[in-house]
């Protein structure tokens, strides 16, 4: 299990570097695999190049190479994204996860020419990321299967978050044997690894990883059972966490937990009072 790390703000907006810390010796000491950087769940697009700088520094810092770090580079423009791949210090991460061209709405040859050319530039191996419902565009099966195809060992898996089991699924069918299918969304983490996937880079994990991981593991071991009691507890959650927004939801859950303060940039802003006192139910529902 990976976990998208929110980047917590203080009430001025500016960055909570305590409370990052906190959070990450949450992750770490409660057993997730890895963490992603500046992905879309720290809402990257609304810090300044400076402050992704410093949040990398800070957090590669404090991790120390206890466990394995992703970092997000994407965006609409190819040159702009070949640029930050070849120009940033990648020393420390594992890989990069990078988005679909959101906004464009390029065609599918258009998505594949785009990874063919990050590929082509990236000093690390890619993992895709097909999240539809915010680039606008779809990468179909057919495209993901071809650039697994044709960019062994440099593209090695994709976050899917298309909410398409049909399409996840060909994917998990017809893929190179070491080509990895990431859930992007905690909801279908369960059923999709049922299906091959192997595992999740988690929204949800921020809060709760030393439960969710176990999910996961559980799931892997082939120990669906007791996996799928986990994910029951949660479902009511999964969504929840979403229906005003991400990372609005987690930001939530993670105030009510007492770990961050409720606040994100604009143009996002905090849930509803209704969805706030729907999550605290939750959590004294489930002993939090």
């Amino acid at each position: 299990m990976g976990v998208a790390l929110v980047t917590p703000f203080k009430v001025d907006k500016s960055i909570d570097y305590p409370a990052l810390a906190r959070l990450i010796e949450y992750q770490i000491s409660n057993g997730v695999d890895y963490i992603v950087v500046l992905g879309t769940t720290a809402e990257t697009p609304t810090l300044s190049k400076t402050e992704r700088s410093e949040i990398q520094a800070f957090i590669i810092d404090r991790v120390n190479g206890r466990i394995p770090l992703v970092i997000g580079i994407g965006g609409n423009c190819t040159s702009d994204v070949i640029e930050q791949l070849t120009t940033t210090d990648l020393s420390a991460y594992s890989a990069v996860l990078s988005v679909v061209p959101y906004y464009n709405k390029p065609s599918q040859e258009g998505i594949y020419q785009h990874y063919h050319a990050i590929a082509e530039a990236s000093p690390l191996p890619i993992i895709l990321y097909n999240v539809p419902g915010r680039t606008g565009v779809n990468m179909s099966a057919e495209t993901t299967l071809r650039l697994a195809g044709d960019h062994p060992g440099k593209i090695i898996g994709i976050k899917e978050a298309s909410g398409d089991i049909n399409q996840m699924d060909a994917i998990i069918k017809r893929k190179p044997r070491d080509f990895m299918v990431i859930s992007g969304d905690d909801g279908i983490t369960f059923p999709l690894i049922t299906l091959g996937a192997v595992g999740v880079i988690s929204v949800v994990g921020n809060a709760f990883p030393k439960e969710f991981s176990r999910m996961v593991r559980l799931a892997l071991a082939g120990d669906f059972e007791k996996a799928l009691h986990i994910h029951h507890r949660f479902t009511e959650l999964f969504s929840l966490l979403f229906v005003d927004g991400n990372p609005a939801g987690v930001k939530c859950l993670l105030h009510a937990m007492g770990l961050i303060e409720n606040e994100l940039r604009l143009p996002l802003v905090p849930t509803r009072i209704t969805t706030y006192q729907r999550i605290r139910q939750l959590l004294h529902d489930l002993n939090y």
